[in-house]
């Protein structure tokens, strides 16, 4: 799985709950011969929800950075409201509204 095209090693790494550094090794053990054997069949099914996975974590991690950034706006937003309204600066109580 991890050599398909567009399928990350840690996708597939953390699939099989293991650290993406293992399979890393066991990729190069069977580039140099170290390791064989006959592959397992590929399951077109998980690669597809390992493609649409990552896609989804992309997207949270857009709608994150978007989140974090409107709260910052927010913030200081309402600093500057704090320090510009005219109530602020005040001590005193005023007298009785009519």
């Amino acid at each position: 799985m991890s050599e398909q095209p567009g399928v990350l090693i840690k996708d597939v790494a953390e699939s099989l709950c293991i650290h993406p550094f293992m399979l890393s090794k066991w990729r190069k053990q069977v580039r140099d011969g170290v390791l064989s054997g006959e592959p397992p069949k590929l399951d077109a099914a998980a690669v597809a929800e390992l493609q649409r996975l990552r896609e989804v974590e992309a997207k949270y991690r857009q709608l994150q950075m978007e989140h974090d950034l409107l709260k910052k706006a927010i913030r200081f937003v309402s600093a500057r409201r704090a320090k510009s309204s005219p109530s602020s600066g005040q001590t005193g109580r005023r007298g009785p509204l009519r």
